[in-house]
Parts: C-alpha cells; structure tokens; sequence
C-alpha cells in the first residue's frame, strides 16, 4: 500500500514537473502570487517570516518577496539551509548584500552558511517565526501538498512543533504554500500519515484557506 502511494507521488511529480517545465509566463505568474503575498493581512502582520530561495527556473520565482522582507524594517527573513545530516535549519539573512554574495548550492539554490559577516546565524527555531512560505510540485483544495520527495518540510515542521516553541502569531496560518496556476489540482493528492497540510495556499488567481 505504502509502495503504491510512493508510485503515484512519483508519477504525478514528473507530470508536473513536465507541464511547469513547458511554462513560458512563470514571471508573470510569479508577479501575481508576489502581488498577492505582500497585500495580505497576515504577512503585513508578521515579523519573523521564512521564505525558501527560488531555483534558477522550473519554479515560481520568490526573489521579489524576499528582497521586500529584506527592505522592511519590522521583518526578518529565514532561508532554508540543508545540513550534512539532511536536516533543512532556516537561517536569518542579514541584508540584501547578505543574499546576494550566497553562494549557489544543490540545483542552483543560494544556501547561507551558519556564519555571516555580522556572526553565528540565528536559527527560526530558536528565534520563532511567524510565517512559513513552503515550496510544493503541486497541491489541492484540501490544502495538501505535494513535496520534491525529500520530506524537508515535513520534517522541519514536525521539529519545530515538538521544539516547543510558542504557537506562531498567526497560528491558524502559518503554513503559506505558493504554487502557480497549474500546481494547483482538482483531484486529490496522495498523501501520507506524515505529510502536513497547508494552511493557506495561494496561486495567481486565488487564496485558499483551510
């Protein structure tokens, strides 16, 4: 059972995978989910904000997002950073210099190291966030998500959960998930015991909520 379900992810990922790799408006899309973000209640409410740093292409593109957090003075933004373990940390970015002297790691994604310029990076899960914007190949009007397969999210959100700390300020949404037009389905996603849904999801031309 576990088996087939593993198979029916795989496949729909590459039948995803294949339709967003023949996008040629994922700017524009990207444009009107970015519109969308920055004009919620809940972002404008939010201090600590984790937001994951767009591959090259073949995704939404989140820069336009996170050089706004990075501009505004009552944010802090925290960027996905891949330990030798396999554990995803999200690490604060300093500046906007900060992020554009990260180097490129796995897929052409900028990854921080622990130590910037200014010292030891802070960690969300010692500082708290407020606001999780997640990446997803696709999701649906249940609000579940489908992954890269790597379980990264997942993971860190069970972590984060069980480290204890305070409910988020923004409890009941806290988990944004961001896809374009196409990544979100009709028909259900298959999905696993361990696999979180989204408590919002928005797409150019809509926001879910769950």
């Amino acid at each position: 059972m576990l088996q087939a379900l593993q198979n029916q992810k795989r496949v729909l990922r590459k039948s995803i995978h294949s339709v967003i790799h023949s996008l040629e408006n994922i700017q524009e899309q990207s444009r009107a989910v970015t519109t969308k973000i920055l004009l919620l209640p809940e972002f404008h409410s939010c201090t600590r904000v984790s937001c994951y740093l767009s591959m090259p292409s073949g995704e939404l593109d989140t820069s336009e997002i996170v050089t706004t957090i990075l501009a505004s003075s009552d944010k802090s933004l925290f960027v996905p950073k891949i330990s030798q373990n396999g554990a995803m940390e999200l690490l604060k970015l300093d500046n906007q210099n900060d992020l554009d002297t990260l180097p490129s790691g796995k897929w052409g994604i900028r990854e921080p190291s622990y130590e910037s310029e200014a010292g030891s990076r802070l960690n969300a899960i010692d500082a708290g966030l407020d606001l999780i914007l997640v990446p997803g190949v696709a999701f649906d009007r249940s609000m579940s998500r489908l992954g890269h397969g790597k379980g990264y999210y997942d993971r860190y959100i069970a972590r984060y959960i069980a480290s204890g700390r305070p409910r988020p300020l923004l409890g009941e949404h806290f988990k944004v998930g961001l896809g374009l037009r196409d990544q979100l389905l009709d028909t259900a996603i298959p999905v696993e015991e361990h696999d979180y849904k989204m408590d919002m999801i928005v797409t150019p031309d809509e926001v879910l909520h769950r």
